[in-house]
Protein backbone atom coordinates (compact mmCIF):
# COMPACT_ATOMS: atom_id res chain seq x y z
CA UNK A 1 0.00 0.00 0.00
CA UNK A 2 1.68 3.61 -1.44
CA UNK A 3 1.68 6.21 1.04
CA UNK A 4 -0.36 8.72 0.28
CA UNK A 5 1.45 11.93 -1.11
CA UNK A 6 2.24 14.48 1.15
CA UNK A 7 1.98 18.20 -0.63
CA UNK A 8 3.75 21.04 0.94
CA UNK A 9 2.06 24.26 1.90
CA UNK A 10 1.79 26.97 -0.30
CA UNK A 11 4.14 30.05 1.17
CA UNK A 12 2.12 32.60 2.55
CA UNK A 13 1.08 35.79 0.08
CA UNK A 14 2.85 38.40 0.37
CA UNK A 15 0.96 41.45 2.16
CA UNK A 16 0.48 45.14 0.17
CA UNK A 17 2.30 46.80 2.92
CA UNK A 18 5.23 44.43 2.31
CA UNK A 19 4.93 44.82 -1.63
CA UNK A 20 3.95 48.43 -1.23
CA UNK A 21 7.63 49.02 0.40
CA UNK A 22 9.52 47.40 -2.07
CA UNK A 23 8.09 49.08 -4.51
CA UNK A 24 8.97 52.18 -2.80
CA UNK A 25 12.84 51.05 -2.12
CA UNK A 26 13.15 50.34 -5.75
CA UNK A 27 12.06 53.95 -6.87
CA UNK A 28 14.47 54.90 -4.42
CA UNK A 29 17.42 53.06 -5.58
CA UNK A 30 16.42 54.27 -9.05
CA UNK A 31 16.40 57.71 -7.80
CA UNK A 32 19.31 57.36 -6.24
CA UNK A 33 21.56 56.34 -9.09
CA UNK A 34 19.44 58.84 -11.20
CA UNK A 35 21.24 61.82 -9.41
CA UNK A 36 24.80 59.92 -8.49
CA UNK A 37 25.03 58.80 -12.27
CA UNK A 38 25.56 61.97 -13.78
CA UNK A 39 27.21 63.30 -10.82
CA UNK A 40 30.09 60.58 -10.85
CA UNK A 41 30.40 61.32 -14.61
CA UNK A 42 30.98 64.95 -13.40
CA UNK A 43 33.34 63.93 -10.98
CA UNK A 44 35.48 61.71 -13.22
CA UNK A 45 35.17 63.70 -17.00
CA UNK A 46 38.25 66.17 -15.27
CA UNK A 47 40.90 63.21 -14.04
CA UNK A 48 39.55 60.98 -17.83
CA UNK A 49 40.89 64.70 -19.71
CA UNK A 50 43.54 64.69 -17.59
CA UNK A 51 44.78 61.26 -18.58
CA UNK A 52 44.37 61.63 -22.36
CA UNK A 53 46.30 64.80 -22.59
CA UNK A 54 49.35 62.89 -20.42
CA UNK A 55 49.41 60.21 -23.33
CA UNK A 56 49.18 62.40 -26.41
CA UNK A 57 52.19 64.21 -27.69
CA UNK A 58 53.08 67.55 -28.19
CA UNK A 59 52.25 67.82 -31.91
CA UNK A 60 48.81 66.27 -31.61
CA UNK A 61 48.41 68.72 -29.12
CA UNK A 62 49.29 71.52 -30.69
CA UNK A 63 47.50 70.52 -34.11
CA UNK A 64 44.82 69.57 -33.07
CA UNK A 65 43.98 71.24 -29.04
CA UNK A 66 43.27 69.67 -26.18
CA UNK A 67 39.69 69.25 -26.95
CA UNK A 68 40.39 66.54 -29.65
CA UNK A 69 40.76 62.65 -29.01
CA UNK A 70 44.17 61.11 -28.98
CA UNK A 71 45.52 60.58 -32.50
CA UNK A 72 48.10 58.42 -31.20
CA UNK A 73 49.31 57.30 -28.16
CA UNK A 74 53.03 58.08 -26.86
CA UNK A 75 54.55 57.89 -22.66
CA UNK A 76 56.73 61.38 -24.33
CA UNK A 77 54.92 63.59 -21.35
CA UNK A 78 55.79 61.09 -18.16
CA UNK A 79 59.22 60.64 -19.47
CA UNK A 80 60.16 64.49 -20.00
CA UNK A 81 58.31 65.09 -16.67
CA UNK A 82 59.79 62.39 -14.84
CA UNK A 83 63.35 63.08 -16.11
CA UNK A 84 64.19 66.85 -17.02
CA UNK A 85 60.74 67.70 -15.14
CA UNK A 86 62.61 65.90 -11.70
CA UNK A 87 59.36 64.72 -11.02
CA UNK A 88 61.16 61.62 -10.02
CA UNK A 89 63.61 63.30 -7.57
CA UNK A 90 60.39 65.37 -6.17
CA UNK A 91 58.74 62.10 -5.65
CA UNK A 92 61.48 60.63 -3.49
CA UNK A 93 61.69 63.77 -1.52
CA UNK A 94 57.90 63.43 -1.08
CA UNK A 95 58.31 59.92 0.46
CA UNK A 96 61.25 61.28 2.60
CA UNK A 97 59.02 63.80 4.36
CA UNK A 98 55.49 61.98 4.53
CA UNK A 99 56.99 58.41 6.28
CA UNK A 100 59.00 60.17 9.07
CA UNK A 101 56.01 62.45 9.64
CA UNK A 102 53.47 60.31 9.60
CA UNK A 103 55.18 57.71 11.53
CA UNK A 104 56.35 60.70 14.52
CA UNK A 105 52.81 62.40 14.03
CA UNK A 106 50.87 58.89 15.25
CA UNK A 107 53.26 57.61 17.62
CA UNK A 108 53.18 60.96 19.66
CA UNK A 109 49.49 61.09 19.14
CA UNK A 110 48.95 57.99 20.48
CA UNK A 111 51.11 58.17 23.40
CA UNK A 112 49.24 61.63 24.47
CA UNK A 113 45.81 60.58 23.79
CA UNK A 114 46.73 56.87 26.16
CA UNK A 115 47.72 59.46 28.63
CA UNK A 116 44.98 61.81 28.31
CA UNK A 117 42.49 58.95 28.50
CA UNK A 118 43.62 56.33 30.79
CA UNK A 119 45.14 59.02 33.31
CA UNK A 120 43.37 61.45 35.78
CA UNK A 121 45.66 64.60 34.36
CA UNK A 122 44.79 67.60 35.77
CA UNK A 123 43.71 69.68 33.21
CA UNK A 124 43.47 67.24 30.48
CA UNK A 125 40.57 68.40 28.84
CA UNK A 126 41.50 72.03 28.37
CA UNK A 127 45.17 70.16 26.98
CA UNK A 128 42.82 68.22 24.40
CA UNK A 129 40.43 71.16 23.62
CA UNK A 130 44.24 73.54 23.26
CA UNK A 131 45.99 71.12 20.90
CA UNK A 132 42.83 70.97 19.08
CA UNK A 133 42.29 74.78 18.77
CA UNK A 134 45.80 75.15 17.25
CA UNK A 135 44.41 73.51 13.94
CA UNK A 136 41.58 75.99 13.90
CA UNK A 137 44.26 78.91 13.41
CA UNK A 138 44.45 79.17 9.17
CA UNK A 139 47.91 78.33 8.20
CA UNK A 140 48.26 81.58 6.39
CA UNK A 141 48.64 83.90 9.44
CA UNK A 142 51.46 81.59 10.66
CA UNK A 143 54.10 81.50 7.58
CA UNK A 144 55.59 84.66 8.60
CA UNK A 145 56.13 83.34 12.20
CA UNK A 146 56.65 79.55 11.28
CA UNK A 147 59.56 80.69 8.33
CA UNK A 148 61.16 82.80 11.22
CA UNK A 149 61.17 80.57 14.02
CA UNK A 150 62.88 77.80 11.15
CA UNK A 151 65.28 79.94 10.49
CA UNK A 152 66.21 80.61 14.28
CA UNK A 153 66.88 76.90 15.25
CA UNK A 154 68.59 76.21 12.12
CA UNK A 155 66.27 73.76 10.31
CA UNK A 156 65.82 76.65 7.37
CA UNK A 157 65.68 75.07 3.97
CA UNK A 158 65.70 71.53 5.57
CA UNK A 159 63.67 68.71 5.31
CA UNK A 160 63.98 67.75 9.16
CA UNK A 161 62.04 71.37 9.51
CA UNK A 162 59.60 70.40 7.03
CA UNK A 163 58.81 67.54 8.84
CA UNK A 164 58.79 68.91 12.25
CA UNK A 165 56.51 71.41 10.88
CA UNK A 166 53.97 68.74 9.58
CA UNK A 167 54.44 66.86 12.92
CA UNK A 168 53.80 69.58 15.26
CA UNK A 169 50.59 70.89 13.05
CA UNK A 170 48.50 68.13 13.15
CA UNK A 171 49.46 66.31 15.89
CA UNK A 172 46.35 68.66 17.78
CA UNK A 173 43.84 66.30 15.24
CA UNK A 174 45.11 62.86 15.61
CA UNK A 175 45.55 62.95 19.55
CA UNK A 176 41.83 63.71 19.21
CA UNK A 177 40.72 61.65 17.14
CA UNK A 178 42.58 58.80 18.91
CA UNK A 179 41.45 59.98 22.53
CA UNK A 180 37.95 59.54 21.55
CA UNK A 181 38.74 55.59 20.22
CA UNK A 182 40.97 55.34 23.38
CA UNK A 183 38.23 56.32 25.38
CA UNK A 184 35.69 53.95 24.12
CA UNK A 185 38.20 50.91 25.54
CA UNK A 186 36.74 49.51 28.68
CA UNK A 187 38.74 50.01 31.43
CA UNK A 188 38.75 46.38 32.96
CA UNK A 189 40.96 45.24 29.67
CA UNK A 190 43.89 47.66 31.15
CA UNK A 191 43.40 46.92 35.05
CA UNK A 192 43.12 43.14 34.39
CA UNK A 193 46.80 43.71 32.49
CA UNK A 194 48.15 46.04 35.46
CA UNK A 195 47.28 43.43 37.84
CA UNK A 196 49.20 40.85 35.85
CA UNK A 197 52.13 42.92 36.52
CA UNK A 198 52.00 45.22 33.34
CA UNK A 199 53.46 48.10 33.75
CA UNK A 200 52.20 51.69 31.69
CA UNK A 201 54.22 50.98 28.01
CA UNK A 202 53.04 47.49 28.40
CA UNK A 203 49.57 48.24 28.46
CA UNK A 204 49.99 50.84 26.05
CA UNK A 205 52.08 48.63 23.43
CA UNK A 206 50.51 45.33 23.95
CA UNK A 207 47.12 46.25 24.64
CA UNK A 208 46.02 49.54 23.70
CA UNK A 209 47.83 49.68 20.31
CA UNK A 210 46.83 46.78 18.55
CA UNK A 211 42.75 47.59 19.60
CA UNK A 212 43.37 51.04 17.90
CA UNK A 213 44.46 49.30 14.41
CA UNK A 214 41.43 50.47 12.82
CA UNK A 215 41.77 54.22 13.79
CA UNK A 216 45.76 54.34 13.43
CA UNK A 217 45.11 52.73 9.91
CA UNK A 218 42.14 55.90 8.81
CA UNK A 219 44.63 58.41 10.33
CA UNK A 220 47.71 56.67 8.53
CA UNK A 221 45.91 57.35 5.29
CA UNK A 222 44.64 60.69 6.32
CA UNK A 223 48.27 62.31 7.34
CA UNK A 224 49.55 60.24 4.39
CA UNK A 225 47.11 62.33 2.04
CA UNK A 226 47.43 66.19 3.87
CA UNK A 227 51.55 65.57 4.04
CA UNK A 228 52.42 64.12 0.79
CA UNK A 229 49.77 66.98 -1.04
CA UNK A 230 51.17 70.09 1.07
CA UNK A 231 52.43 72.97 -0.78
CA UNK A 232 51.99 75.67 1.35
CA UNK A 233 54.34 74.67 3.95
CA UNK A 234 56.97 73.26 1.64
CA UNK A 235 57.69 76.60 -0.20
CA UNK A 236 57.66 78.22 3.50
CA UNK A 237 60.08 76.10 4.75
CA UNK A 238 62.06 75.04 1.97
CA UNK A 239 64.15 77.15 -0.57
CA UNK A 240 66.47 74.74 -2.87
CA UNK A 241 64.72 73.81 -5.80
CA UNK A 242 66.26 70.29 -5.48
CA UNK A 243 64.59 70.03 -2.24
CA UNK A 244 61.11 70.88 -3.05
CA UNK A 245 58.43 68.09 -2.41
CA UNK A 246 56.42 66.70 -5.55
CA UNK A 247 53.55 69.25 -4.95
CA UNK A 248 56.45 72.77 -5.26
CA UNK A 249 58.07 70.37 -8.13
CA UNK A 250 55.08 70.57 -9.87
CA UNK A 251 54.55 74.11 -9.57
CA UNK A 252 57.91 75.21 -11.13
CA UNK A 253 56.95 72.20 -13.91
CA UNK A 254 54.23 74.41 -14.86
CA UNK A 255 56.20 77.25 -15.02
CA UNK A 256 58.66 75.43 -17.45
CA UNK A 257 56.39 73.63 -19.66
CA UNK A 258 53.56 76.12 -19.90
CA UNK A 259 53.02 75.00 -23.10
CA UNK A 260 53.66 71.58 -22.91
CA UNK A 261 50.30 70.14 -21.47
CA UNK A 262 50.98 66.91 -21.72
CA UNK A 263 53.87 66.82 -19.56
CA UNK A 264 52.18 68.94 -17.30
CA UNK A 265 49.13 66.34 -17.31
CA UNK A 266 51.58 63.71 -16.84
CA UNK A 267 53.59 65.01 -14.05
CA UNK A 268 50.07 65.52 -12.22
CA UNK A 269 49.30 61.93 -12.40
CA UNK A 270 52.55 60.84 -11.22
CA UNK A 271 51.81 63.40 -7.79
CA UNK A 272 48.21 61.80 -7.33
CA UNK A 273 49.20 58.23 -7.46
CA UNK A 274 51.02 57.67 -4.06
CA UNK A 275 48.26 59.09 -2.33
CA UNK A 276 45.54 56.95 -4.06
CA UNK A 277 47.38 53.89 -4.02
CA UNK A 278 47.45 54.10 0.00
CA UNK A 279 43.86 55.64 0.32
CA UNK A 280 42.57 52.61 -1.63
CA UNK A 281 45.12 50.20 0.50
CA UNK A 282 43.01 51.61 3.61
CA UNK A 283 40.00 52.12 2.59
CA UNK A 284 37.80 49.66 4.63
CA UNK A 285 39.32 51.31 7.68
CA UNK A 286 39.40 55.15 6.20
CA UNK A 287 35.58 55.82 7.43
CA UNK A 288 34.68 53.11 9.90
CA UNK A 289 38.21 54.31 12.04
CA UNK A 290 37.28 57.97 11.75
CA UNK A 291 33.65 57.16 12.94
CA UNK A 292 34.81 54.73 15.89
CA UNK A 293 37.16 58.22 17.19
CA UNK A 294 34.22 60.78 16.79
CA UNK A 295 31.73 58.87 18.31
CA UNK A 296 32.91 58.20 21.57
Amino acid sequence: MSAPAVTAPAPPAASPSTSHDRQRVRRRGWAFHAVMVPLTLLWVAPMAFVVLISIRGFDDIAARGTAALPDSFTFEGFRTAFGEGAMGEALWTSVQVTVPAVILSLLLASMAAFALSRYAIPGRRAILLVMLAGNLLPPQILLIPVSRITESLGIYDTLVGLVAIHVGFGLGFYTFVLHGFMRSIPSEVTEAARMDGAGAFAVYARIVMPLCRPSLAALGALATTWIFNDLIWAITVLRTQAKFPVTAALLNLQGGYVSNWNVVAAASIMAAIPTAIVFFAFQRHFVSGLLMGSAK
